[in-house]
């Protein structure tokens, strides 16, 4: 069991930066989990932000993402970041925290995916 929570949300301004946060808990073993940040805007479907495997060698991003955001892990820690930068009013969404136990591939779609955060807002104004 995994239990995840996420913090660093907020309101910020266009071209500003956000560094969230996901902190990793429970009896289980963080190395083991492929994890990934998804977000969620009203009357949207939930998407992929980006993902990390294991330890931290391999990533994806979504294509709106690239270049702009980046995904990391600190495994002795049990935490997962997301730096976003250059923020636009387009990113406003709920983010949620996400992670599975596997190290044999790299989780990128929401099914993949077994145990989520509450998630944290994230706005972006113009």
């Amino acid at each position: 069991q995994m239990q995840l929570e996420e913090s660093g949300g907020g309101l910020v301004q266009a071209g500003g930066s956000l560094r969230l946060s996901c902190a990793a808990s429970g009896r289980t073993t963080f190395s083991y989990y492929g994890m990934g940040w998804f977000r969620q805007a009203p009357g949207k479907e939930r998407e992929l932000v980006a993902s990390i495997n294991w330890n931290g060698d391999r990533t994806s991003y979504a294509h709106f993402a690239e270049g702009r955001f980046t995904i990391s892990r600190d495994n002795a820690q049990n935490m997962v970041y997301l730096q976003m930068d250059t923020l636009n009013p387009d990113d406003t969404a709920i983010y949620l925290c996400a992670g599975h136990p596997t190290r044999a591939f790299l989780p990128t779609q929401v099914s993949q995916f077994s145990y989520w955060g509450r998630g944290i807002q994230v706005t972006v104004s113009s």
